[in-house]
C-alpha cells in the first residue's frame, strides 16, 4: 500500500513494502463491539465522507470472503472517538490486523492494495 502508515512515515513500510507496520499488542476484542475471526481481523476505522473508505470496505471484505477463519470489522472513526485517540488512528481508513488473540499485529493507513491486505495477514495467522 502506498501512503504513510500511523508512524507518519511515508511511502511503504520498512523491509516489507506491504504498507503494513507492526503495531501496538493490544487485546481489543470486548471494545470493537463485533466478534473476532476465528484466524484474524480485519478492523477498519472509517469517516462517513471519506471515499477510499468505501474502496477499502470493498478490498477488506473480499479478502475476508476469500480467506477462511477471517473477519471484516469497520468502525466509525467519529462515533469511537474513545478508541480512536487511545490508538493514535490519524486519519481514515486506517487498517488494524489482529490476531486470532485480538493483538494488533499490523497497521496501515490509507487505501490498501488487495495483495498488501493478503500479504498483512500472514503476520497473524
Amino acid at each position: 500500500m502506498r501512503g504513510s502508515d500511523d508512524t507518519g512515515r511515508s511511502g511503504t513500510d520498512s523491509g516489507t513494502g506491504s504498507g503494513f507496520d507492526g503495531g501496538t499488542r493490544t487485546g481489543l476484542a470486548a471494545e470493537l463491539g463485533a466478534g473476532l475471526g476465528e484466524r484474524a481481523t480485519l478492523v477498519q476505522f472509517s469517516s462517513a465522507f471519506c471515499a477510499p473508505c468505501r474502496a477499502t470496505r470493498r478490498v477488506l471484505g473480499e479478502v475476508a470472503d476469500m480467506v477462511p477463519g477471517v473477519t471484516h470489522v469497520e468502525i466509525d472513526a467519529e462515533a469511537r472517538l474513545d478508541l480512536v485517540r487511545r490508538l493514535g488512528i490519524e486519519r481514515t481508513p486506517t487498517v488494524l490486523v489482529l490476531d486470532a488473540g485480538g493483538r494488533v499485529v499490523r497497521r496501515a493507513a490509507g487505501q490498501p492494495r488487495k495483495a498488501d491486505v493478503i500479504a498483512a495477514l500472514g503476520a497473524a495467522l
